[in-house]
């Protein structure tokens, strides 16, 4: 019994005294920094559809926000401050038809939504 425990003991250090170690380099193409840069630099200038569901102080508009992901969990909703009130804003939507189907649906619930067409998404 004891040769067995002493072989399993000297097979088990073994094992860990051994082990692999390694490195792995990643070689990525140029072409590709260039592409994500070219994509990024795209969808920062795009225009979004977007609907503002409320307005005012930052604690309401927080507020609202949490009221907003509860309602509409699959919705991207954000906190935009244009002076001097905070803005409850949800969506990114590419075409004005996917951004008025949404709308519909988010005014049952917020009466004063609004459907905006910002000129630049501030993401």
């Amino acid at each position: 019994m004891k040769i067995l425990l002493y072989t399993a003991i000297l097979f088990g250090t073994l094992g860990t005294t051994y082990a692999q170690t390694g490195k792995v380099n990643i070689v990525q193409d140029q072409k590709l920094d260039k592409l994500l840069t070219q994509y990024k630099t795209a969808n920062s200038s795009s225009e979004y559809y977007r609907i503002q569901v409320g307005f005012g102080s930052h604690a309401k508009a927080t507020r609202i926000k949490s009221e907003v992901e509860v309602d509409f969990p699959n919705l991207y909703s954000k906190i935009d401050f244009d002076s001097p009130t905070y803005r409850v804003r949800v969506g990114r939507f590419k075409n004005k038809l996917d951004a008025e189907r949404k709308f519909i649906e988010v005014r049952a619930k917020y009466p004063d939504a609004m459907l905006l067409k910002p000129k630049k998404s501030s993401n």
